[in-house]
């Protein structure tokens, strides 16, 4: 009984939603090439070299609702996460095939957390933590329960930009949540059954994301995985309280930490906080001559630490969890800072300069040879 969910094996749960997605993706990434949701090499800060499908998100989401239908209940909360779930995919679906600006996705942001948190009554009242306890009052609570789930909505979609990645670290939250849960004997929460269905879901995404990748999952799929995400961070083990909260934040260390630099580096440039760039934490990591694959394994690696973390604070003394939990966070900091993420240091200021000159050495060069062939051909 102890691996029954809803009179269903989770192992079965998995399995399907993990086939459901493997079999799905070949047929969206047909419909994506009809509809020219292809994402085009045609900016310095894209990475890959050739047009990609970009609907890997609707599989997901469709993997996601045959999840549901098989292994889930039908409840007023249930029904809310599924109306904000269809409007970040269609909105998202929309951009992939004409792009939307930012401030209309956000809209839909707020609109669809405003849903689970109004109509689902998903709110966060209440915040403890070692000892100190915070009430929130109308209608403030609502409000930072919103702005909750958008944080994580836009901290997947800021990550995402590397074959595997914003899908891997998602898998990595699922799959702790659920080892939690099985651990605290504790497999009858919604938290638990979504993180089981996204689990099966993501993984089978990965088939076709983990690099080299042959789809993407687009701004439907990391506003999705970011809303489900947040959904399952306040739905917790005991509800909506800090002890689930902690456990998103922990495992999203590096997202977290390279949205919050990705702000702080564009507001220093003058650049709107949406404004795309080349200078997130994959991107240092690339410059560091690793490979994508090396890159995402090495960022799993990290999470993976910060997951083991939020295990040991849901299992064990959350106080000397919270201790390890910040030695990481400073260590991640200091690799961090090493890096360009928050502005250029000297070093690459210097070798920017030096493959600056060496470029235009090199138009001079092709200016002269053309130069002395007109020269040629006018005698």
């Amino acid at each position: 009984m102890k691996y029954v969910v809803n009179n269903h094996n989770i192992f079965i749960i998995v399995l399907v939603t993990f086939l459901a997605t493997v079999i799905l993706m070949p047929i969206i990434k047909k419909v994506a090439i009809h509809v020219n949701a292809i994402d085009y090499p045609n900016s310095p800060r894209k990475i890959h070299k050739k047009p990609m499908p970009r609907l890997g998100g609707v599989a997901i989401f469709l993997s996601f609702m045959l999840g549901y239908m098989l292994f889930a209940q039908a409840n007023s909360i249930m029904i809310s996460i599924l109306i904000g779930s269809f409007l970040l995919i269609l909105a998202g679906s929309v951009d992939s095939i004409t792009p939307l600006k930012a401030r209309y996705q956000l809209i839909v942001h707020i609109i669809a957390a405003s849903i689970v948190v109004i109509y689902g009554n998903l709110v966060l009242n209440d915040v403890s933590l070692l000892g100190l306890n915070i009430h929130f009052n109308e209608p403030f609570n609502y409000l930072i329960t919103i702005l909750f789930i958008v944080t994580f909505i836009n901290v997947m979609n800021l990550i995402d930009g590397l074959d595997g990645l914003a899908a891997g670290i998602s898998s990595i939250y699922f799959l702790t949540i659920s080892i939690i849960a099985f651990m605290l004997n504790q497999l009858g929460g919604l938290d638990v059954i979504l993180a089981l269905i996204m689990l099966g879901s993501t993984l089978g995404f990965l088939v076709y994301n983990f690099p080299p990748a042959s789809c993407f999952l687009g701004n439907c799929g990391s506003d999705f995985l970011g809303f489900i995400i947040g959904v399952i961070g306040l739905l917790g083990f005991k509800g909506a309280t800090l002890t689930s909260i902690v456990i998103p934040i922990c495992i999203l260390a590096i997202p977290i930490l390279d949205t919050v630099f990705a702000i702080f580096r564009r507001l220093l440039k003058g650049e709107g906080i949406f404004t795309p760039d080349k200078e997130h934490f994959h991107h240092q990591l690339l410059k560091m001559k690793f490979s994508p694959k090396t890159s995402i394994l090495i960022i799993y690696f990290i999470t993976s630490l910060f997951s083991a973390v939020s295990i040991f604070f849901a299992l064990g003394d959350k106080k000397q969890a919270m201790i390890i939990y910040i030695i990481l966070m400073l260590l991640l900091i200091f690799i961090v800072m090493k890096t360009d993420i928050l502005f250029k240091h000297k070093k690459t200021i210097l070798e920017e300069g030096r493959i600056l000159k060496l470029e235009i050495a090199r138009e001079h060069e092709v200016m002269n040879k053309r130069k002395k062939n007109y020269k040629k051909r006018k005698k």
